[in-house]
Parts: C-alpha cells; structure tokens; sequence
C-alpha cells in the first residue's frame, strides 16, 4: 500500500484531507505543491489532476480529488483505521449534512475574503502580461475567472453577502453544539474537519467584527478542543512556507 499526499500549506483543503491521515495513523508520502510559485498549474502536476487543484491523493495508482470525496474514501479505504465516520446509518445522514453544508455555504465565502484581502495583492504584484500567462495556465473556467475579480476586487455587496453567510455559519455551529459535543453527534466526524479547516480555526483572525468570543463561546471551546487532538497538531505542524501576511487567511490559491 502506497498512499502520496499532494497538498499545500497545512490549511483549508490541504489541511481538511491531511489531518484524517494523522487520525486514522496511516503512512503516507508528502508531496509540497507550492501554490505561490503556481506549480498547481505546471504540467507535471496538472498530469495528475486535470483540475490543477491540490489537494490529491495516489493510492497505489488510483487518484482521487476533492477534498470530501478524499476523506470518505479514506473510511472506505481502510476501514480497520480509526473511524472519522459514524457507523449508524442516521450519524452518517449527520455527518453528511453539515458537510454538505460546509461545502455549499461556507468554504468559498471564506475563501471570498481571503483572495479579495491577500490573493488581490498578489494578482495586482504580476504584470499585466504575464497575469495574462498565468491565468491562460489554469485549467478550470471557473478559476481563471476568480483570478481576474481577485485582480480587479470583489464587489462591496459579495463580500456582504459573504460575511452574513459566515454570521449564519457560526450561529448553527454555535446552537448544534448546545446540543451535541461534536457537530454530527459524540463523535468527532469528518464534519468537525471540514469546518475546523475552513473556519473554525481562524475565524477570529478573519472576521474579528463578529466578536467571536462573546458570540459563540461553545464554538471557541469546540475549536480549542479539536487543535488539541494530536493528529490536528501533526498536521497543523506540516510544511509551511507561506509569507507571513497569508499564514492569517484559510483559503488556498489555486
């Protein structure tokens, strides 16, 4: 069994697929893709995920993409590893639903904040002509496009609307642990994962308005509890060679 993990700095995507393989003890390749010198886009890379997005998993040949695609298959897997999943059919139905919503209704509003404040200075840094190189190497539509806003600046009225996605976020966050200790039930799940990758952890650095600490102090105890699990720290400790203004965002350039 040979398992080669692609990924960037230990954050957001990278982080949400790096810190099951520390949980569930697997034995694994690391392999740095340095977003800031766009070797995402290199054709040694682009090779092995058409996407040209990191993260990626090479299990023995089989390639797998996306990051919540990634880590259910690490259940499917290796199912004699420690479990990030539910074994009942409802904490699974749990599990799956605030992934999904992690994934529609925050992770790129987020994401939104961290290029209009960070990625747009390195856009705008580039020569308008070879902006135009790089953003012709990015194979997704979809991705060039965000390039070119990040350039020019996100409007006023999308980045409202993402803050008040990230508000509603924190509020549900914030109630299901009333009720539960994890977000999917008594168990730390995939679920936890995803949102500790993309919000929980920097949150208070990203949107220090919404006062967090007096808004949702469960979430701030959830969060302290979840970076002291020791497969969180060992992936929290991977490479990291982020200038340091980005080490305060969560999202990933791709």
């Amino acid at each position: 069994m040979a398992l080669r993990y692609y990924h960037a700095e230990p954050v957001a995507n990278s982080l949400k697929s790096m810190i099951p393989l520390h949980e569930k003890g697997l034995s694994f390749e690391s392999i740095y893709v340095d977003l800031h010198k766009f070797e995402q886009h290199q054709p040694w890379f682009v090779a092995i995920n058409p996407e040209g997005q990191v993260p990626v998993l090479d299990h023995d040949g089989t390639i797998v993409t996306h990051t919540t695609v990634i880590n259910e298959y690490y259940e499917d897997a290796f199912p004699d590893a420690p479990p990030l999943r539910p074994a009942d059919p409802a904490g699974k139905a749990r599990m799956r639903y605030w992934n999904k919503f992690v994934d529609e209704h925050v992770m790129n509003y987020v994401s939104m904040h961290g290029w209009h404040r960070l990625v747009g200075v390195i856009a705008r840094g580039v020569d308008s002509g070879e902006f135009e190189k790089l953003v012709d190497r990015i194979p997704l539509h979809e991705q060039r496009e965000k390039w070119k806003t990040a350039r020019s600046g996100f409007s006023e009225a999308d980045l409202a609307n993402a803050t008040r996605k990230v508000e509603l976020a924190v509020d549900k966050v914030e109630k299901q642990l009333g009720e539960t200790p994890w977000l999917a039930g008594d168990m730390f799940t995939l679920a936890d994962i995803n949102f500790y990758s993309h919000c929980g952890m920097m949150v208070e650095r990203m949107f220090p308005d919404m006062n967090i600490a007096e808004r949702a102090p469960r979430l701030v105890e959830w969060r302290d509890r979840t970076t002291a699990r020791p497969g969180v720290a060992r992936a929290l400790a991977g490479e990291d060679r982020t200038a340091p203004g980005l080490r305060t965002w969560t999202g990933e350039v791709h």
